[in-house]
């Protein structure tokens, strides 16, 4: 069997209409438009939602790759944490459905981005009520809460950091000086929403929230048992193996080097994961091709403005 990096230097040598048409296929079986429920991104015109088209949000969503790598090195970052992990471990049915607990994250992220206002806000609050059920006692004997606003700060950075170094990675678009201070400036109100507080706003203050929690992490068997279980989630595409391993890999190139350390990850480890890496950035612009009409265009569409504008920073 070739190996992620070999398999998709061939996709992006290969003939660009049915390659898009596979990778569109591919996307849309992993993650299927109904998993958007009932949010209308085309209604009501001109409404902006809680961002808009000249956000940076906007601009960093929109990036499949950079988005679902990142979405994959999040929660790999999560699994360092003995409360949010704990919270996982006893209310999450990721022994079944690690594939639906990733959709529905999914889900939520691009309804909070680009859904008009009013579906943002329920969102927001559906998310809320969930959150009140979710308490428990991790490994230790310590109380977790799932509205916990350290929880969810701690959440959302791991999110906003992997998506931010997603884009960063695989979108082709060189970020102006100030592109992380707006965007971590502008996600923060999602996490506030939510109950979280004092969530760094900036991308220094983000580096000093690491630092700061870093004494809080550790890789423990539970930490090892999630991981195992998301090398082997089965996507419902061709080379489904292939996929999941590219992105996986993809996704760890984009880990903090403390994080990197911490997994104890191996030096193979870490060639697979530069490997994958290159392989994902040379394929990215087939990926961003064939998915010109996902959510992000239909409230570009809301808004009369070109999708295209989302590929240029201001």
């Amino acid at each position: 069997m070739p190996s992620p990096s070999s398999f998709l230097a061939r996709v992006a040598g290969a003939p660009i209409r049915p390659v898009r048409a596979a990778i569109r296929h591919w996307v849309l079986s992993a993650f299927p438009r109904a998993q958007s429920g009932s949010i209308d991104y085309d209604h009501p015109h001109g409404d902006p939602g809680w961002f808009g088209p000249d956000s940076a949000t906007w601009r960093v969503h929109s990036d499949f790759p950079g988005m679902l790598a990142g979405g994959l090195a999040a929660l790999t970052l999560q699994s360092l944490h003995p409360l949010a992990l704990a919270g996982v471990w006893d209310h999450s049915n990721f022994r079944g459905d690690l594939l639906g607990r990733l959709r529905r994250t999914t889900a939520f992220v691009g309804g909070t981005t680009y859904a008009p206002r009013a579906q943002t806000e329920a969102l927001i609050e559906h998310v809320r009520q969930i959150h009140t059920h979710i308490v428990g006692h991790a490994e230790d004997g310590r109380p977790y809460a799932a509205n916990d606003p350290a929880l969810l700060t701690w959440v959302h950075v791991t999110e906003a950091y992997s998506f931010l170094q997603g884009y960063r990675r695989y979108s082709h678009v060189t970020l102006p000086v100030d592109a992380a201070d707006r965007y971590y400036g502008e996600v923060r109100r999602i996490a506030e929403a939510l109950g979280a507080r004092a969530v760094p706003a900036s991308a220094q203050a983000v580096h000093d929230y690491f630092q700061r929690i870093r004494p809080e992490l550790v890789f423990t068997e539970r930490s090892r048992v999630v991981l195992e279980l998301l090398s082997q989630v089965r996507l419902p595409v061709p080379a489904a193996g292939l996929s999941r391993d590219l992105f996986l890999h993809a996704g760890a190139a984009l880990l903090p080097d403390w994080a990197t350390e911490l997994l104890g990850r191996t030096p193979r480890q870490q060639r697979q994961a530069r490997l994958a890496a290159h392989a994902l950035w040379t394929v990215a612009p087939v990926f961003r091709a064939a998915l010109k009409d996902g959510i992000a265009s239909r409230a570009c569409r809301r808004m009369d403005v070109p999708a295209e504008q989302l590929q240029h920073w201001a």
